[in-house]
Parts: C-alpha cells; sequence; structure tokens
C-alpha cells in the first residue's frame, strides 16, 4: 500500500492510496484456494472443483469482495498509521472510468482511490481550577412550604351533597347531558354521571355558567359554540344545544391541615408532609440553580478554547438547527417579518449557535476522553428504562427500538456524559456559594431564558 498526502489545507485531509494489483491477485488466489475446500458444485466431489472453474464462476464477484475489503483495511491503516482523528466518517472515491475498473477486477492494474476526511483539532484545555464560578444557593422559607400544602389541599377538597342546594363556583355536580347540532344527537356528546366542578373549566367553553344556581332533579337547555380550536375537526365552530340534567349538587369541603389530611395521602403525620415539601422545593430550588451554573460553566468553557470547527461539523449541525426553527414556524403560520427580522439574520444568528454546540461538543469530548470519563452500563440501564416509562403501554415496543437502534442508545448517552464532565469540572473548579432568595433566582433564569431567545435550542 502507498499513500500519498494531497491535500493537507486546515483541518482537510485528502489522501491518494494505492494497493498493488500483485497485492489484489494475492488476496485473490487465497480466497479462490478457501473457496475451493468448502464450494459443492454439481458433477464435483467437494474439495475437488478446479480453481480455474471456480475462478470463470465466480471471479468477478470474488475480486468485488476483495476490493470491497481492501479499501476498508487500507482506508483504516492509512489514518491510524497517521495518527489524525477523523471528525466524521471519510468520504472515499473509487475509480469511474469502466476500463480502468475492468482492469482492476482483472488483477491487470492497480486500485487508486481518494480518501478525503476533516480531522478533529487540537485542544489545549484550560485550567479548570482557575475558573470563577457561582453556585447559588436559596433556602426554603416556611411561608414557600406552607403555600405549596395549601394548594395541595386545595387540590384535595372534599365534597358533600346538600339536598337543595342551588349550585355555586367550586361547587361539583353530578349530570347526564345529551348534546344536539341542528336538533340532531351527534356522536360523542352524550354522558351519565359526570361530575364537574364549577369555575374549573373542564368543558366547552359557556357551559359551566350556565349550570350555576341549579338544583338537583333540575333539567338546563345548554348552548354552546365549539372553539375553532377543538379537537374534534368536525364540531370546530359549530353550536350546539345539551339537555342537561342535575342529578346532585355537592359543597366542597378544604380538609383541616392535620394528621388525618396527611395520613389521607400516605404520610404518617403532617409534620412528616412538610418535611416532604421542604425537600421538595429544596430540591426544585436546586435544580434551577444547577441550570445556572451549568450555563455560566459552558460559557466560560466556550470562552477558553479557541480553535478551528471541522467545517462539516458545523454545516450538519446548523442544517439540523434551521430544519428545526423552519418546522416549527411552518406549524405556527409564522413568517420572518413576524419575528422583527430576516432570514439571512436568522441563518447568521443560528450559524452562531451551531458553532457554539461544535465547540462545546468537542471540548467536553476532550475532556472525557482525557480523563477517562464513560458512562456506566447501569447508568444507561436506568436512562433506558426513565424512557421506556413515559410511554405507557408501549414499553416493549420502545425497549426494541432502543435494542435494535444503536444511535438513539448514543443519544441517551450524551447527556449522562455531558453531566459526569460537568460534575468533574465543577469538583475542580470549586465554585464559591451565594445566597440568594428565590426571586432572585427566578429572575436570573427568566434573563438567560431571554438570552437565548424562544427557538434556540437548550445546552
Amino acid at each position: 500500500m502507498q499513500i500519498r498526502e494531497v491535500n493537507s489545507e486546515g483541518l482537510k485531509r485528502e489522501l491518494e492510496v494505492v494497493v498493488a494489483s500483485g497485492e489484489l491477485n494475492e488476496r485473490f488466489q487465497d480466497r479462490l484456494n478457501q473457496i475451493k475446500d468448502t464450494v459443492q458444485l454439481k458433477g464435483f466431489r467437494k474439495g475437488k472443483v478446479p480453481v480455474n472453474h471456480i475462478k470463470k464462476l465466480y471471479g468477478k464477484s470474488v475480486m468485488l469482495e476483495i476490493l470491497n475489503d481492501a479499501v476498508k483495511e487500507t482506508s483504516s491503516k492509512a489514518i491510524e498509521d497517521r495518527k489524525e482523528r477523523p471528525a466524521l466518517q471519510p468520504d472515499i472515491v473509487l475509480p469511474e472510468d469502466p476500463d480502468k475498473l475492468d482492469r482492476i477486477l482483472n488483477g491487470q492494474d492497480d486500485l487508486a482511490y481518494s480518501l478525503s476526511f476533516e480531522i478533529l483539532p487540537e485542544i489545549e484545555l484550560t485550567d479548570f481550577s482557575q475558573m470563577k464560578l457561582e453556585r447559588w444557593a436559596v433556602e426554603v422559607a416556611d411561608k414557600d412550604r406552607d403555600e405549596a400544602i395549601d394548594k395541595l389541599i386545595d387540590n384535595n377538597l372534599n365534597y358533600e351533597v346538600e339536598e337543595g342546594r342551588a349550585a355555586q363556583d367550586k361547587d361539583r355536580l353530578t349530570i347526564d347531558f345529551v348534546g344536539k347540532i341542528d336538533g340532531e344527537v351527534f356522536e360523542g356528546g352524550s354522558a351519565e354521571g359526570i361530575e364537574i366542578v364549577l369555575g374549573q373549566g373542564q368543558f366547552i367553553p359557556g357551559f359551566e355558567g350556565q349550570l350555576v344556581g341549579g338544583k338537583a332533579g333540575e333539567d338546563r337547555t345548554v348552548n354552546v359554540t365549539f372553539p375553532d380550536e377543538y379537537g374534534a375537526e368536525h364540531l370546530r365552530g359549530k353550536q350546539a344545544t345539551f339537555d342537561t340534567k342535575i342529578t346532585a349538587v355537592a359543597k366542597p369541603e378544604r380538609p383541616e391541615a392535620n394528621d388525618a389530611f396527611a395520613q389521607s395521602l400516605g404520610v404518617e403525620s403532617f409534620e412528616k408532609l412538610q418535611e416532604l415539601f421542604t425537600q421538595r422545593i429544596a430540591d426544585e430550588y436546586g435544580q434551577a440553580a444547577r441550570s445556572k451554573l451549568k450555563r455560566e460553566l459552558l460559557d466560560a468553557l466556550e470562552a477558553a478554547h479557541t480553535f478551528e470547527l471541522p467545517p462539516t461539523l458545523v454545516d450538519r449541525e446548523f442544517e439540523d438547527l434551521w430544519s428545526q426553527v423552519t418546522s416549527t414556524m411552518e406549524r405556527a403560520n409564522e413568517t420572518w417579518e413576524d419575528k422583527d427580522e430576516t432570514e439571512e439574520e436568522a441563518r447568521e444568528e443560528y450559524r452562531g449557535i451551531a458553532e457554539r454546540r461544535v465547540r462545546l461538543g468537542l471540548v467536553i469530548g476532550e475532556i472525557g476522553e482525557r480523563n477517562k470519563i464513560e458512562v456506566g452500563e447501569e447508568e444507561l440501564r436506568k436512562a433506558l428504562l426513565e424512557k421506556v416509562r413515559q410511554f405507557p403501554g408501549q414499553e416493549k415496543v420502545v425497549y426494541e427500538y432502543y435494542q435494535k437502534n444503536p444511535g438513539a442508545v448514543a443519544e441517551l448517552r450524551a447527556p449522562i456524559f455531558e453531566e459526569k464532565v460537568v460534575d468533574f469540572i465543577l469538583e475542580l473548579a470549586k465554585p464559591t456559594e451565594r445566597k440568594v432568595t428565590k426571586d432572585e433566582l427566578q429572575k436570573a433564569l427568566e434573563d438567560l431564558e431571554e438570552q437565548d431567545g424562544d427557538a434556540q435550542p437548550s445546552e
């Protein structure tokens, strides 16, 4: 095998690889001898078929296999010998001249092909211990905990049927109804024993308000218009009447904030419920603070690492982002004028986002590789199970999909790997801690979202 460098501009590489006809013929002959010992043809005993007869029958297909194997082996070795890391799968171009190909297949000419690829840049990692980062911490106030528990109580009201009660806002009614359009009963518009809480907006707009003041045993005709965005397309914008019978009216009773309420939820005491809510809110604050810290860390990583980016990687990332943006706009029937910017300005913006993501991806990958950070099988298994749980009733289908698609598994592995690298950096950077209020943390997160813009993908 001979290798000649044709181009070495920036991160681009183009090589010409030549495999001598003598080597190809030697591989070809070895392969024919292997076939000779195993092939069975009519009129010949196993292992006794003449090589020339095998060559006549299978020669061209065997040589195609030889060429395919030779290209795979020599292209890999050419890159390995140069100790270079391709950013993407190399592009291999074989001879196109039919006469040239015919001579190669007949073992009369050398195989010469071009091998083009972009290499990963050399990255000089910054000293993470010198990074200035700040970890925000929010203490959970009793007031916030109590407000959260109050909302829980409001969502777990008890209802007591009261004879002769005129329905009021927040009362729970039990109703039967028959829906009609133009006097005709329509499919899916009738039901019995349905419970509805007035004021929650569970039904078509305007439905609940017409039941206020109604009593058990009373019949009412409710007139409504289905919204233009209603789920059932054939009902959108249609006027309908519902012959409705109220069978029960129950008034709400708010449970006491005590042990009995906690036990109704499966918690041993109200004090324990308070502890659980304090921890839950603390976890929410912690996740929000980590999101802010991670964003600042990624910003610092991007600023600290300047190197040439593989153009094809950036192009692919940009095309993926641009496809997402334009698809979202099409679904929303939006134009660039609606967004107060031109398409050219948007392209420039998203090209910058693509460059940022490629740069950070390369830096994070480099950190992980140099420090032997890996995603364990147990971590991956947990991530897969979590993904499967998101599709109740389809668990088997989803699980099999990931089993058969290495690319999908890689998408599960990537965020786990990234978080482990972030943890590694934070351990070295040792962020200082700053006590803040929940409002300060919320404002900081809102500012970050505003900087990103509505369409920018998250990190």
